[in-house]
């Protein structure tokens, strides 16, 4: 069995070169930030620290975070505030539907806080951004990166009832993991509420590395996706937002994530995009693009 490298404290650090990323500061990440603050709006992008940001925000495109910025849970692994959030703006859906407007995209991916103090998690109002999008962008693919709802079909069914183009889910990491990464969420509740999105919208879910997982843990949680019918995964580094956050334990090589992403495609989904600076919603107009293209009738393992 593959397992994480030992690496002193030193050398975790020290940050690699395959990991080194430029800050953006030009006019036009200026100018995407000047129009989140003129319409009021969030993005995941910078409330969790990406660091991607500078070549995203470049490349004018953005991922909406809706329901505000506190969130009510307390994943160890993720930079978003929690705490007690504000009540949801009932503008929220038309402003971020103008703001795509504005931006000119062609694929919009919102996602939220988890809001387990709203009756349907914030379902609804997925629901609402969507049909928004819609109205203002008929054209546009659509993502939705949603919570676990608390693992409610009913909430579930009131995001899909507005036909998005991908459900999107990330398990995060490893069902071992879950205690100190994740302690309020449950991987088996993850994992069944996208196979209870199968035939009504292209699901997807993601992962991170370098939390203290083995490879075989990694291979084990891609079966039991492609099992669940997920048709797309993210697999990228994690890095610590905090000296608070979960310990990073490794630095996972480049050569590995072409490991995962050959070993993904063998057990048949369509997309498989794994490498150290890969997030969830990183070129995700390129990957829905890219799995499009692929053959539906792959068999699910």
């Amino acid at each position: 069995m593959k397992t994480s490298s030992s690496r002193t404290a030193r050398e975790v650090r020290r940050l690699p070169a395959w990991l080194r990323r430029r800050v953006g500061r030009g006019p036009e990440v200026a100018a995407v930030r000047h129009l989140l603050r003129e319409r009021g709006l969030h993005t995941v992008c910078e409330e969790a620290g990406c660091p991607n940001l500078g070549e995203c925000f470049g490349r004018g495109v953005a991922t909406f975070l809706i329901l505000g910025d506190v969130c009510t849970r307390g994943c160890r692994f993720c930079g978003v505030s929690q705490g007690v959030p504000r009540p949801v703006d009932p503008a929220e859906p038309e402003r971020l539907a103008d703001a795509a407007a504005e931006l000119g995209l062609g694929y919009v991916v919102i996602t939220s806080v988890t809001r387990d103090d709203l009756d349907d998690g914030g379902a609804s109002w997925f629901a609402a951004c969507v049909r928004a999008v819609r109205a203002r962008l008929p054209a546009a693919g659509i993502e939705v990166l949603v919570p676990d709802l608390a693992g409610s079909r009913e909430a579930l069914d009131v995001v899909l009832a507005a036909a998005p183009d991908v459900l999107n889910h990330n398990v995060e990491t490893v069902p071992r993991l879950y205690p100190e990464v994740r302690p309020d969420a449950d991987f088996e509740r993850s994992v069944a509420l996208l196979a209870a999105a199968q035939g009504r919208a292209r699901t997807k879910s993601g992962l991170m590395v370098g939390l203290g997982e083995t490879y075989d843990e990694v291979l084990d949680v891609l079966r039991r996706l492609r099992g669940a019918g997920v048709d797309l995964v993210t697999i990228g580094q994690y890095l610590m937002p905090s000296r608070q956050a979960h310990p990073m334990k490794e630095y996972v090589p480049p050569e590995v994530f072409e490991e995962y992403a050959r070993e993904g495609r063998a057990l048949g989904f369509t997309g498989v995009f794994s490498a150290p600076l890969v997030r969830s919603s990183y070129h995700a107009a390129e990957q829905f693009r890219r799995e499009d293209q692929c053959p539906r009738s792959r068999t699910r393992s």
